[in-house]
């Protein structure tokens, strides 16, 4: 049993590896790690607290994946609606289709009873009106404004964090999560990486998983996760598909990327483009995660 995190994903993992020594499946796991980083408010790139859009509002992506049965759900610019999570798992499980967006995610969410929530809390419309400030914008003239994208242009950042869980049960099944608020100020509607399986999502029970942070841009035009795992497939090691996925990444442009990678032996291995960067992992025997760097590759 082994659960792989991006670095901020290290609180959960305790609980994850718990549900899983009880005999609880990989994706009951990676769907309770990220629930608990999703209501976290000091994570401000993940769900209640998240960075907002240009507007002021926080957009949510979430996207799961059963690793056993290619079965997945996501869900993207959603708003209003605490554990974007496990709406997406209730996609895959109880609707005809892989992923709803914005309204139609909303209502849907509400039609299940999915827990509503204010995720715009107050420090983070404080960092957003600050934003604003800079780019001499106030919230009531942006929204006055017929066209965003030179506001957009000031404000965006390259802070866009997300959490992912990869996670192998106790009989060798393998799933994987991963959530966010994608770009602080975005472009109202912008989706990223990850919602988008095989882009910054994937996993194959037969092989292992993979999933990206950072810039998603770059995940979906590399198709990263899924191209990871077909690395994983043809017998590449985890710390080289790492290695590869972040060196097609910076053959694209000069912006933050992360992965993480965890084979179906459950070794794993996690690289990134910027310094500083880390990654956690627990394991079943293991009493505690341990969080470590990621390797840089240029």
């Amino acid at each position: 049993m082994t659960i792989v995190a991006s670095g901020n994903g290290a609180s959960a993992l305790p609980v994850g590896m718990r549900l899983l020594r009880r005999g609880g499946n990989a994706l009951d796991a990676v769907e309770a790690c990220a629930r608990i980083v999703e209501a976290d408010p000091t994570d401000t790139s993940v769900g209640r607290g998240g960075k907002p859009n240009v507007l002021g509002i926080v957009e949510l992506d979430a996207s799961i994946v059963d690793g056993t049965t290619h079965r997945v759900g996501a869900v993207a610019a959603l708003v209003g609606y605490l554990y974007p999570i496990t709406i997406a798992r209730a996609v895959m499980e109880r609707t005809p289709h892989v992923m709803l967006v914005g309204a139609g995610a909303a209502r849907f969410a509400r039609e299940i009873g999915a827990a509503k929530a204010q995720n715009l809390t107050a420090s983070t419309r404080e960092l957003w009106v600050e934003r604003l400030r800079k780019a001499q914008e106030t919230p009531a003239s942006v929204r006055r404004r017929a066209r965003l994208l030179p506001v957009v242009r000031k404000t965006v950042r390259e802070e866009r964090g997300t959490v992912n869980f990869l996670a192998i049960d106790g009989g060798g099944h393998i799933a994987s999560a991963v959530t966010t608020s994608g770009w602080a100020y975005k472009y109202p509607g912008r989706v990223g990486d990850s919602p988008i399986v095989g882009a910054g999502n994937y996993c194959d029970t037969r092989y292992g998983a993979a999933a990206c942070t950072g810039f998603g841009e770059l995940a979906i035009r590399n198709v990263t996760a899924k191209t990871a795992v077909d690395r994983l497939a043809n017998g590449i090691a985890p710390v080289e598909v790492a290695r590869l996925a972040v060196a097609d990444a910076n053959v694209l442009d000069d912006a933050a990327f992360n992965i993480v990678v965890l084979a179906a032996d459950g070794t794993h291995a996690s690289a990134t483009n910027r310094e500083g960067r880390r990654y956690c992992f627990m394991t079943g025997d293991m009493e505690e995660p341990v969080t470590t760097a990621r390797e840089v590759v240029r």
